[in-house]
């Protein structure tokens, strides 16, 4: 363990939770007064988050990293418990190493780190979020019946849930797996918030998130569920996780919880000023290329769609401000790079069976031979 813990600090910064706002307004709309006070009191701590990232996007987000620093691809891990308070990170309670206790969302969070940072270690040679090394950190227990899980720029931190809408936030897998990817995303192109780029920001944690467990279980395409946040929802619920990359507007068909409302394809798209311009949204469509690519492409996913979202992710020519119709034409591009004609096919039809256009005139890529190298592949035998 570390020399004690870090300082308790409020968790105003530039946050990414995994459950919509709009998904707590309605259960603060219409369902019981118990849940109606966890969902308003989620929504009042999650409002600091949002004004925080604002305030982030504004002054430029993070700075990027000069030069990596070489460390030993080992991860080091600390689990906090934050006593049902808002001052993070809490009390250490389980660091590298140290033998599971008795506490199960201290072993599911300390166990779901490990999962996240043994794929991105083993399939893409990255050495945790920052790929020099950074400290896993994370704090369960945070607040009192708070139905979210988030990832505040330095740590994850997991509520309990209510108990009668949403189980505890460390239960699944690719919950945490998304989140933690959001500090690779804005370690690597700081994608803002907003829009179109916000909801690719959103889909990329959903793809990776998707892939941690896909890997961890060992599933190929084919036989994977493609949820986000399965096993989040209690038996009450008329629903199966968050969202579905699979087929989104289908992961839940609640009273309480309303339909889901992700679409597929452009034909779908929302246009709203609510969660940053649908961000949770608009993200179905570019998951749904996702699921479409690699299923088309077969095997694992993580071995060439997942590779391909990886090295854009990385590309230097992807911006801040980037729109599907951008995204899509880097990973067409990076597909073509890395692995072929094959490849670019799979890619570009599943974006245009989304309703994105790759052609050749839509996907130039101003001065693309400059850009980054692809992604190392496979540092321990795995590509």
């Amino acid at each position: 363990m570390r020399n004690g813990p870090a300082a308790p600090q409020r968790h105003r910064c530039g946050c990414r939770a995994i459950v919509p706002p709009e998904l707590l307004r309605r259960i603060a709309q219409n369902g019981t007064k118990p849940q109606r006070e966890a969902a308003l009191a989620t929504l009042a701590t999650d409002h600091s988050l949002r004004f925080a990232r604002a305030t982030a996007q504004l002054t430029g987000g993070p700075p990027r990293r000069l030069a990596l620093v070489a460390a030993e691809f080992v991860p080091r891990r600390t689990v906090f418990d934050a006593g049902h308070r808002e001052a993070l990170p809490g009390t250490p309670v389980r660091a590298e190493g140290q033998r599971a206790g008795r506490d199960t969302e201290v072993n599911e969070a300390y166990d779901g780190l490990g999962a996240t940072f043994a794929f991105f270690a083993d399939v893409y040679d990255r050495n945790s979020i920052d790929d020099a090394g950074m400290p896993l950190d994370a704090s369960v227990h945070y607040s009192v019946r708070y139905d979210n899980a988030f990832w505040n720029g330095r740590q994850m931190v997991f509520g309990d849930g209510d108990g009668e809408i949403f189980n505890r936030f460390t239960a699944s897998l690719d919950v945490i797996g998304h989140e933690l990817a959001h500090g690779i995303t804005a370690d690597e192109a700081n994608l803002a918030y907003l829009g179109q780029a916000g909801a690719l920001n959103e889909s990329i944690s959903d793809v990776f998130g998707s892939l941690v467990k896909q890997y961890r279980l060992g599933q190929a395409a084919a036989e994977a569920d493609w949820l986000i946040g399965e096993g989040l929802f209690t038996r009450r619920v008329k629903g199966v996780a968050l969202r579905s990359m699979k087929a989104p507007g289908t992961a839940f068909d609640d009273p309480v919880l309303g339909k889901d409302d992700q679409p597929a394809t452009m034909a779908g798209y929302v246009h709203t000023t609510a969660d940053n311009g649908g961000v949770h949204t608009n993200s179905g469509i570019p998951n749904h290329a996702f699921y479409l690519a690699a299923v088309a492409l077969g095997g694992n996913a993580w071995d060439v769609a997942g590779h391909v979202w990886y090295e854009t992710l990385r590309d230097r020519h992807l911006r801040p401000n980037a729109t599907f119709r951008q995204f899509a034409a880097l990973t067409v591009r990076n597909a073509a790079q890395s692995f072929g004609a094959a490849a670019e096919r799979a890619v570009a039809t599943a974006w245009q069976d989304v309703g994105i256009d790759t052609s050749a005139r839509s996907r130039r890529v101003p001065g693309r031979t400059a850009g980054r190298a692809p992604a190392r592949r496979g540092r321990r035998g795995i590509a």
